[in-house]
C-alpha cells in the first residue's frame, strides 16, 4: 500500500470544512436578507441566529476531535504505519464526520448527532490504540 493514500481521508475532511463554510456564508447571507438578522449581529456569536449559529457550532466542531485525527494521519504517515486497516479506520471516521455534520446542520436531532460523534471517537481511539502497537513493533 502507498503510504500517501491517509491523504485523502484527510482531504475529504478539508472538503467538509469547506461545505460547512459555503452552508454558513449561505445561512448568514439568507438571514440578513430576510430581515432575521443584522450584520451587527455576527460580532458575538450569542446574538447570531439559530439559523447560522448551528453551522459556526458545527465548524468549530470540526476543528475539536478532528485535529487528533490529522495529527494521527500524519504520525501514520511519517512512521509507515499506512495499511488496510488504518486507512479503512481514517476513512470510517470521516463518514462520521460527514453524517455528524449533516445531522447538524438539518435537522440537529441530538441523539443522532451524539451517536454518530461518539462512534467517530471510538473509530479514532481504535485506530490510536493501532498506532501504539505499531510504534511498540507489535503489528
Amino acid at each position: 500500500m502507498h503510504q500517501t493514500a491517509i491523504f485523502w481521508p484527510m482531504l475529504a475532511h478539508v472538503l467538509l470544512v469547506y461545505i460547512v463554510y459555503l452552508v454558513m456564508l449561505k445561512r448568514r447571507y439568507e438571514a440578513v436578507k430576510s430581515g432575521e438578522a443584522r450584520i451587527s449581529q455576527y460580532k458575538v456569536r450569542s446574538t447570531e441566529p439559530a439559523s447560522s449559529v448551528t453551522v459556526a457550532n458545527n465548524l468549530i466542531n470540526q476543528f475539536e476531535l478532528p485535529a487528533l485525527f490529522h495529527v494521527l494521519c500524519l504520525a501514520l504517515f511519517v512512521t509507515n504505519g499506512v495499511n488496510y486497516l488504518t486507512l479503512a479506520l481514517m476513512w470510517l471516521f470521516i463518514v462520521t464526520r460527514y453524517i455528524h455534520a449533516w445531522v447538524h446542520l438539518n435537522r440537529n436531532y441530538v441523539l443522532h448527532r451524539s451517536r454518530t460523534f461518539f462512534l467517530g471517537g471510538g473509530i479514532l481511539l481504535v485506530a490510536w490504540i493501532w498506532f501504539a502497537f505499531h510504534l511498540l513493533g507489535a503489528v
